[in-house]
């Protein structure tokens, strides 16, 4: 494994995307806990991006327009929703300790639709990876899988970082109603933009 492609890895997991923007509002809205299972919910979701990019399955969005086009706008509308449900939950956020399996499992399903449901990342795979694999090696395939976990882990340490960082300010953001508004219309905001940002797309 190459210093390239770790450094590579960091700063794409790095860069602020749907997956950290919904790990930074779990942890504002719901604690340090939230924030971790969502980390979960998104790293996890990268699991189908990478069989396809290993299985080259990949290939088939990269070459078919009307296959990319319907995951692009399943993803746009799943990022719209996002947004009105930010903007229109008026309730407050729960403590992490009444933060129960139910609420767990939806938290994780979100973080999993976010990223399944962007065709990007899928592209990235295909076009990242073999980068980094001599498909003349008899093991390319075990070598692929390798540097994907390695991607996980990456995500997963990185979303964790930025989720509690923003629990640690939860309670001065929940003290204050005017805070909570714009804070609700800020990541509303930003779900829409990042939903404008997918529909523009091209493979």
């Amino acid at each position: 494994m190459s210093i390239e492609f770790l450094l590579t890895t960091f700063i794409v997991v790095v860069t602020p995307g749907t997956g950290v923007l919904y790990t930074l509002s779990a942890g504002l809205s719901r604690g340090a806990r939230a924030s971790v299972v969502a980390a979960v919910g998104c790293t996890l979701g990268i699991v189908p991006h990478m069989v396809a990019a290993i299985t080259g399955l990949a290939a088939l969005l990269h070459t078919s327009a009307l296959a990319f086009q319907i995951l692009k706008y399943l993803g746009v509308a799943y990022l719209l929703y996002l947004a009105w449900s930010t903007l229109t939950d008026k309730g407050v956020p729960v403590a992490d300790e009444q933060t129960g399996p139910r609420s767990a499992i939806k938290v994780i399903t979100s973080g999993v639709l976010i990223n399944i449901l962007n065709p990007k990342l899928t592209i990235f795979f295909f076009a990242f990876l073999p980068q980094f694999v001599s498909t003349t090696a008899p093991s390319a395939l075990w070598h692929m899988v390798q540097l994907s976990s390695v991607f996980m882990l990456v995500t997963f340490a990185v979303f964790v970082v930025y989720g509690i960082f923003a629990a640690t300010v939860r309670q001065r953001v929940i003290s204050s109603p005017r805070v909570m508004s714009w804070m609700r219309r800020g990541f509303a905001g930003s779900f829409v933009a990042l939903a404008g940002r997918l529909a523009l797309t091209e493979r």
